[in-house]
């Protein structure tokens, strides 16, 4: 682990040079300083991480349970196990992708990694920082994209942009170059990088969510569900910036997704998660040997069908389902 003496704690120091180009250790990215002994940690280790929720009957079976010969005294809520025992280990420089329906658990899981729920039980360590005793050396190591992006809805995708590049520490004329080939790339016009982000599409302010995430390199980028909403052109945009971000910036990814062509092309490693446990984990190649040993399949086998094996469902079967936590706002 870490040590959590005054070394690391200069480490992590606000980056008032504006020298964040380089990307060697020693070197400083955004708020943080990339140390040797940070890499030798591993990205994430997840040990038997559990998070409960209170979920209240809807008001029509509260209604029927104060009826005439109904047991008043009956629980007008049940406890939801959103993340159950879960445990992993995600290496420096992955991309680890895990799979899950609507209601598994897995943005649960994605929010106890970047601080935004507590365990219940079990500890999550980043980079060997515990994300509670640690949260802000942990905020500072990560950055998150998800499904339902925040934004400032008056600013333009660059006033956006902008804001965080100072938050991480950047030097303006480096973010200022770095947002405009972002963006281009990732297929928004010159003329709407300065339009109110209110007026874009949702596809299009996730990519400036994308943007935004990929701007600050993050040393672990969580995505959640990041191309919903994208067109095919567009996903594949986003995917060549994942691989870039890993291979260029040394970044370590954590991916959900229901794109089980995007988690084959992407992903190091796959965890398949299922009513907050893990049922299935290995490469894709390996998974996907797995399910073919196991149904005797002579042909190719999909993640498709490994998904359906591990869960004994297929995605159709999850259409109109809720989450069990609520969305971000």
């Amino acid at each position: 682990m870490v040590s959590q003496g005054s070394a690391q704690l200069d480490a992590l120091e606000t980056d008032q040079t504006g020298n964040a180009s380089k990307r060697e250790p020693g070197q400083r990215r955004g708020m943080i300083q990339i140390t040797p002994e940070l890499l030798q940690e591993d990205a994430l280790v997840v040990s038997h991480v559990s998070k409960r929720f209170y979920k209240q009957r809807s008001i029509v079976s509260r209604l029927r349970a104060l009826g005439p010969g109904q047991n008043r005294g009956k629980s007008v809520g049940r406890v939801v196990r959103a993340v159950d025992d879960v445990t992993l280990t995600v290496k420096r420089r992955e991309i680890f992708g895990i799979l899950g329906s609507n209601g598994s658990g897995k943005s649960t899981f994605i929010r106890l990694i970047s601080t935004l729920l507590v365990p219940d039980e079990g500890t999550v360590r980043i980079f060997g920082y515990d994300v509670e005793k640690d949260e802000r050396a942990v905020q500072r190591l990560i950055n998150r994209v998800s499904v339902d992006a925040a934004f400032f809805k008056k600013l333009s995708p660059y006033e956006n942009l902008i804001y965080a590049a100072r938050l991480y520490g950047m030097p303006g004329a480096q973010a200022r170059k770095e947002i405009y080939e972002i963006l281009l790339r990732l297929g928004i016009k010159p003329d709407r990088i300065t339009q109110g982000v209110e007026n874009m599409s949702r596809g299009m302010q996730q990519k400036v969510a994308i943007a935004r995430a990929f701007l600050t390199a993050p040393v672990l980028l969580l995505l959640d569900e990041p191309t919903t909403g994208l067109d095919p052109r567009s996903k594949e945009d986003v995917q060549v910036f994942v691989r870039e971000l890993r291979d260029t910036h040394d970044a370590t990814i954590l991916l959900t997704t229901h794109d089980m062509d995007e988690a084959d092309a992407l992903c190091d490693q796959i965890a398949i998660i299922d009513g907050g446990r893990i049922v299935a984990m290995d490469t894709p190649e390996g998974l996907k040997r797995q399910v073919g040993a196991l149904e005797g399949k002579d042909g190719p086998v999909t993640l498709t069908d490994v998904f359906m094996h591990f869960t004994g469902r297929d995605w159709d079967d999850f259409e109109g389902e809720e989450e069990d936590e609520e969305r971000d706002d």
